[in-house]
């Protein structure tokens, strides 16, 4: 049944689910989306009180629009992001601080020695490339693909201290009550000019705050993407294959009258996009380029997990027994160790978790090739295709 986004917004409020995952293409107006469900909730008024507290926090292409250069055309040194101020800005830098912590986010997804700096007013941001000495460069213009980190590590600080505020049962005793109102979060794409490897970061990071956030404190989280590793990651990380869990997976379509169709996406998000056939190509190329990173044990992760339940595995450690040193002691509980260091990090915990060895790097390999070779899925998969 077609419906406009407005209808949309209203069937997405009126269902009563933690999270809403949604697959549309680009152009398909997932932005528009995320703006009708914003006025839905918490619709713009001539005049407020000065306390007014937001009901919504999104992330969308108005929020990348907060933030735009001056490059100094006349003298061209003095390069600077600049920032609009608004309500979402003052929260996150007059009111809570979080400057350290958003530069320190940003770091991490970017390089450690990459600084933004804040001016006095929270107005401008520099960025300088340290060196740990005095002959660092200052005033770069960053990448967009850096700045999109940027951005979003100025939202995800400010989320992170709304879920920890909200768990605080007692409002009385939270730290802020700047959040005492929000209902809905909404995250549209932010995934533009990433590279797989920080999407795949930063949709683990989603999950993160998702499951940290607890089913009483009432948010609800509404994510639209039209990138399929970001839907496939968040989908296997939230575990939205679950009985019960299903009807917060959807495909938005546009139709050629102009209207929108809303579908309940069943069944599994790897199978809808072909996505197992992504990960065995990624996988097969990072073994011959030798260039297995850590995200590639999720990877390896996923494929296991699903081989085993699709030909009827309770653990999907089980199929490590056909490995030709599964029989050794310690041997089977060693893989598993590794798979699960690599793959369950999680980046709020604030531990580094270092680069794969050589040696690991060869158990990628070893079980990528265990995984092939034994289990018919994959061979009749190859078959098939």
């Amino acid at each position: 049944m077609s419906q406009t986004l407005e209808q949309i917004a209203q069937t997405l409020h009126a269902t009563n689910k933690k999270v809403q995952l949604i697959y549309a293409f680009n152009g398909t107006g997932k932005t528009r989306l995320s703006s009708a469900l914003k006025e839905l909730i918490d619709p713009k008024a001539e005049e407020r009180e000065d306390d007014h507290r937001p009901k919504t926090l999104y992330y969308n292409a108005f929020t990348e629009d907060l933030f735009f250069w001056d490059n100094d055309l006349t003298g061209d040194v003095e390069r600077k992001l600049k920032i609009h101020p608004n309500a979402y800005t003052k929260s996150a830098f007059e009111d809570l601080g979080l400057d350290v912590s958003v530069i320190t986010t940003f770091q991490r997804y970017t390089r450690p020695n990459l600084t933004p700096r804040f001016s006095n007013d929270f107005l401008e941001v520099t960025f300088s490339l340290e060196r740990g000495d005095d002959e660092g460069i200052g005033n770069l213009k960053i990448s967009k693909g850096e700045e999109s980190n940027f951005i979003w590590s100025v939202f995800f600080c400010l989320l992170d201290q709304a879920i920890s505020a909200r768990n605080v049962i007692e409002v009385e005793d939270r730290e802020t009550q700047l959040f005492n109102d929000l209902q809905y979060v909404f995250i549209d794409d932010p995934v533009s000019s990433l590279d797989e490897n920080h999407l795949i970061q930063l949709a683990v990071d989603v999950a993160d705050l998702i499951r940290k956030s607890d089913n009483g404190n009432g948010l609800k989280f509404v994510i639209t993407t039209h990138s399929p590793l970001f839907y496939n990651v968040l989908h296997n990380e939230l575990k939205l294959n679950q009985k019960g869990k299903r009807e917060g997976c959807r495909l938005l379509e546009q139709l050629e009258d102009g209207t929108f169709k809303l579908d309940i996406k069943a069944g599994d998000a790897n199978r809808s996009f072909s996505y197992h056939l992504y990960l065995r190509k990624v996988l097969a190329e990072a073994i011959e380029l030798d260039k297995i990173e850590r995200f590639h044990f999720m990877f390896l992760r996923n494929l296991y997990e699903k081989t085993a339940a699709f030909l009827g595995y309770k653990e999907w450690g089980d199929l490590l027994n056909t490995l030709p040193d599964a029989g050794a002691p310690g041997a089977k509980q060693g893989y598993l160790s590794r798979v699960m260091q690599f793959s369950s990090h999680s980046s709020l915990s604030g531990e580094q978790v270092r680069e794969p060895n050589g040696p690991e790097k060869q158990i990628v390999k070893r079980l990528y090739d265990n995984l092939i070779n034994n289990y018919g899925y994959w061979q009749q998969e190859a078959q098939d295709g």
